[in-house]
C-alpha cells in the first residue's frame, strides 16, 4: 500500500523548520498541496518573519510541488480566519491540518510566570484549538477529514521546569480524546504524535553524535500514517530515531469498598487499588463510568 495525497490540501502549522518543515517536505513528495504557515517568531514566540515559511514553500516548488506560505499565528482568532479564508479561495478544500505550532519558556514552577506559563498554552493548546475550529466546518461538509494533534515525552510522563509545555501537551490529547468522537460520523479522524526529534527547541539536548539519528525527517512517516485515507482514530503514537510505539492511559482494575468506605479502608487496600494487573485503556470517560456503577452495583448486591 502506498500513502499518497494527490489532491489533498494539507495545512501545518509552525512548519517554517524542523518537525513542520519535514513534514511539509513529506506531503508534497506524496502530492499534498501544501500550506506553509509560520509567523517566524523565535523560540519563546517573539518576533516575526516569513522568510523561514518562504524557505519551505521555495523548497516544495522547486521539486515539482505545489505550496504557499502564510504567517498567521495560530493565537490570534481573526488572523487564523483569514487564513482558512485564503487557503479556501486558493484550493477549495481543506483534507488534512497538522497542530504542529510551538514555542518553550521553560522555567521550574517556582521561578516562572504566569504570563509565561499562559504564553505556552496559548500556542500549543489554544493556537490548536483555534485552527481546528476554524476547518472543522469546511472538514464535516466535506465528510472529510484528518488532524494530527503534536504531543510530547514531557505531556505524558512529565519534565523538571516544563509544567506550561506539559500541561498544554497533554491538554491536547484530551482535546483529541473527546474530537475523535464527535468527527467519526463525518469521516474526520484525529490522532496524536509525540515526537523526539533534534530541532531548534531540542538541539541542545542532544549530543553532537546524535544528531543524525534524531532527524525531524525520522517522524514523519507516523504523521503520513495518522494523516492518510486509512488512518486510525484517537492514537496516540510515538516516534524517534526510526522507532515507533504507542501510549495510552489506562486504568487499574481496582477495589470496591462500598458506600460506608474510609480513608484508613483506602489505605489498608491501597497495594490491590494500584495493582496493574488487570489494567485496561477506554475508548471515552463513559466506559470508565459504566465500569464504576458495574463495581458498585456488585458491591450492593453483595451486601
Amino acid at each position: 500500500m502506498t500513502i499518497r495525497f494527490d489532491g489533498r490540501v494539507v495545512l501545518i502549522t509552525g512548519a517554517g523548520g524542523g518537525l513542520g518543515r519535514a513534514h511539509a517536505l513529506e506531503f508534497a513528495r506524496r502530492g499534498a498541496k501544501v500550506v506553509v504557515n509560520d509567523p517566524g517568531g523565535d523560540l519563546s514566540g517573539t518576533g516575526t518573519s516569513s522568510q523561514a515559511a518562504q524557505d519551505v514553500v521555495a523548497e516544495i516548488t522547486e521539486m515539482g510541488g505545489e505550496a504557499m506560505a502564510n504567517g498567521a499565528s495560530v493565537t490570534d482568532q481573526d488572523a487564523v480566519g483569514h487564513m482558512i479564508e485564503e487557503i479556501m479561495s486558493a484550493y477549495g478544500r481543506i483534507d488534512i491540518l497538522v497542530n504542529n505550532a510551538g514555542i518553550l519558556r521553560d522555567k521550574s514552577f517556582g521561578k516562572m510566570t504566569l504570563e509565561d506559563f499562559d504564553l505556552v498554552l496559548d500556542v500549543h493548546l489554544r493556537g490548536a484549538a483555534y485552527v481546528t475550529h476554524a476547518v472543522w466546518p469546511i472538514m464535516k461538509a466535506q465528510k472529510y477529514g484528518r488532524i494530527v494533534m503534536t504531543a510530547s515525552s514531557t505531556g505524558l510522563y512529565g519534565n523538571f521546569g516544563q509544567t506550561n509545555y506539559g500541561a498544554a501537551k497533554l491538554g491536547q490529547v484530551g482535546f483529541m480524546n473527546s474530537l475523535k468522537l464527535e468527527g467519526a460520523k463525518d469521516n474526520i479522524r484525529i490522532n496524536t504524535i509525540v515526537p523526539i526529534a533534534a530541532t531548534r527547541m531540542t538541539i541542545s539536548l542532544f549530543p553532537k553524535q546524535m544528531l543524525d539519528l534524531f532527524r525531524p525527517e525520522l517522524v514523519s512517516p507516523a504523521v503520513m500514517l495518522l494523516a492518510g485515507e486509512d488512518a486510525p482514530n484517537g492514537e496516540i503514537i510515538c516516534a524517534a530515531a526510526g522507532h515507533f510505539s504507542k501510549a495510552h492511559m489506562v486504568e487499574t482494575d481496582g477495589v470496591s469498598l462500598g458506600p460506608d468506605v474510609t480513608a484508613e479502608m483506602l489505605a489498608k487496600n491501597w497495594d490491590s487499588i494500584v495493582d496493574t494487573n488487570n489494567q485496561q485503556p477506554f475508548e471515552m470517560g463513559a466506559r470508565q463510568t459504566e465500569k464504576f456503577a458495574m463495581k458498585a452495583m456488585t458491591t450492593v448486591n453483595k451486601g
